[in-house]
């Protein structure tokens, strides 16, 4: 079985390109401006093949975020080696109506916090501020994003 590191510095769905003779993934910019990862810097990539296979007509997890309007993913805990199974890893790790814990590491777009729990999964929690370590009730859950609204400062 495949297991992936709690240190995951990032996670998003691409395609393989091919560009002057070489087969590329683009990191989307977001990766950057989150703080996922940086520029200049060396990574281990791994290449996990989406449910459904090569061509399949499931939905990227790109086009799930699109229809969420949010840039998501990455993960700020690189340095616990703790691991968890790929399996686990086929939906949210939340529900709604889950309530949590979590630390807001930035702003997204729109002004709105971001955490990130488990495997990088991004909770967006209205009206906060980075630094933040709000209680939250999970509000709506899509495959790579989720919502939430603040129960407890």
């Amino acid at each position: 079985m495949v297991e992936i590191t709690d240190s995951l510095a990032c996670l998003f769905t691409g395609e393989v390109e091919e560009r002057d003779g070489d087969h590329v993934v683009a990191v989307p910019s977001s990766e950057i401006e989150h703080g996922a990862i940086a520029p200049d810097e060396t990574y281990r990539v791994a290449l996990i093949q989406r449910d459904g296979g090569v061509g399949s007509d499931a939905p990227t997890e790109s086009e799930a975020a699109a229809s969420a309007d949010r840039d998501v993913v990455g993960n700020g805990d690189r340095g616990s080696t703790a691991r968890s199974p790929v399996s686990d890893a086929a939906g949210p790790p939340v529900s709604e109506g889950d309530v949590r814990e979590v630390t807001v590491e930035t702003l997204g777009d729109k002004g709105d916090g971001i955490a990130k729990i488990e495997r990088g999964y991004v909770v967006i929690v209205p009206d906060s501020e980075p630094g933040d370590q709000p209680t939250v009730e999970i509000t709506s859950v899509r495959e790579n994003v989720s919502f939430a609204e603040v129960v407890e400062e």
